[in-house]
């Protein structure tokens, strides 16, 4: 059975989701954060005859998240996102999103596999450079940062892309350090998915005429000592063997794959 869940159910769903809290990361955020009565979201639960949950579908706006430990209902969970029609992006545990594949109807775009890593100590971050020209980031940072991150062609900036950060910021569910020099911005990184046990690490990026100078690493290792001095596990995904070999001197450790279709 496939039900919407609700406030009285989250004990339950906290107590599934937390068994791999590190990938469900931005189940655990949006939840605490927004809870589950918002008409930007919305989760549903999959009940077995024990009335045990057994899987969970996330709609945050129109990107998607389902995740399961064993065999689910992926049908239902496709008639449900089939309802809503505006798909745009369906993430989660590669062995769970590789079910929803050639689905007929079920239209997800381009597939992206990644690599998922996880950091849970300083001893590898080193002393901090340009710590002096790093800062937390307000809101009326927003325009700059988008901005920067539009500029960065492997990075998919969404129509909506300002409001999310914006809100992201208003909620505490993420935050973003940004590099600036004469008052340009020049390099940013940001959590996203922030909860109480951890972090998402999104949008690590350097303005194109300042690459290859350390400066997009130096403020994700502000952001990493701070968030590890709150005693919240950090993570990332990504793609790029050269990115990878950099988080990993950093600390990060791969955990399994992550895959997005957008």
């Amino acid at each position: 059975m496939i039900r919407k869940l609700k406030s009285n159910d989250h004990k339950q769903v906290f107590s599934f989701l937390k068994e791999e809290a590190s990938f469900n990361l931005f189940l655990i955020g949006d939840i605490e954060a927004f809870g589950y009565e918002q008409d930007f979201q919305d989760i549903w639960g999959e009940f077995d005859e024990t009335n045990q949950l057994i899987a969970v579908l996330l709609r945050y706006y129109q990107y998607y998240i389902p995740y399961a430990k064993h065999e689910f209902d992926v049908e239902g969970f496709v008639q449900i996102i089939k309802k809503h029609n505006n798909v745009q992006s369906l993430s989660g545990k590669s062995e769970v999103t590789c079910q929803f594949e050639n689905i007929e109807g079920l239209k997800l775009g381009k597939k992206q596999n990644m690599f998922f890593c996880e950091c849970v100590t300083d001893d590898q971050l080193g002393e901090l450079h340009f710590q002096s020209e790093i800062s937390l980031a307000t809101i009326e940072d927003a325009d700059g940062i988008i901005a920067l991150r539009s500029d960065i062609e492997e990075f998919v900036t969404p129509s909506n892309a300002k409001e999310m950060l914006v809100k992201t910021m208003e909620s505490g569910t993420g935050r973003t350090y940004v590099l600036k020099k004469n008052g340009q911005m020049i390099a940013s990184a940001s959590t996203t998915a922030e909860n109480s046990i951890s972090a998402m690490i999104v949008g690590v990026c350097t303005h194109k005429d300042y690459r290859n100078r350390g400066y997009a690493t130096e403020v994700m290792k502000v952001l990493c000592k701070d968030l590890l001095k709150e005693g919240k596990a950090l993570c990332l995904f990504y793609d790029n063997p050269s990115a990878g070999r950099i988080y990993k001197k950093l600390g990060f450790v791969d955990i399994g794959k992550w895959t997005m279709y957008r």
